[in-house]
């Protein structure tokens, strides 16, 4: 799989809840690191990804599509490579329906078993981080 279709797949087992699919897509190593789009912010280590994604799988909370609006972009280097752009998420539970926008990154390292995702950024945008407005004029 190339770096791209890994990101793909580990998108597919998110919306599957399978949650050894969606383990083995990362690099089993205490410095992986992923930036969280939810109050924790961040999670470092192996273990304690797969713990969170584990108690994600067991929540009422449910992905339903996860879809590219801006690239997927990437680059491929000797054993490393990015993914990076905007992604849609159509999430659901109980009765609550809604969708959001977020920015994804992912780093990702070659390793005899693939490409393994060694850093995850996914952050929602904030409507006016600096108090002006979009500081770009037109």
């Amino acid at each position: 799989m190339t770096p791209v279709e890994t990101v793909n797949a580990h998108y597919q087992v998110i919306i599957d809840k399978d949650v050894d699919g969606i383990c083995d897509k990362y690099h089993e190593s205490a410095d992986t690191y992923v930036v969280l789009e939810g109050p924790r912010l961040t999670t470092t280590g192996y273990d304690r990804i797969t713990k969170g994604w584990s108690d994600f799988c067991n929540s009422p909370l449910q992905l339903r599509a996860i879809d590219w609006m801006e690239g997927p972009y990437s680059r491929e280097v000797a054993g490393m490579s990015w993914v990076s752009g905007i992604i849609r998420l159509e999430i659901s539970h109980g009765q609550r329906s809604f969708e959001n926008i977020f920015r994804a990154s992912f780093v990702l390292l070659q390793t005899a078993d693939g490409w393994k995702i060694s850093h995850e950024h996914v952050s929602l945008a904030h409507p006016d981080p600096y108090g002006i407005g979009d500081w770009l004029k037109k």
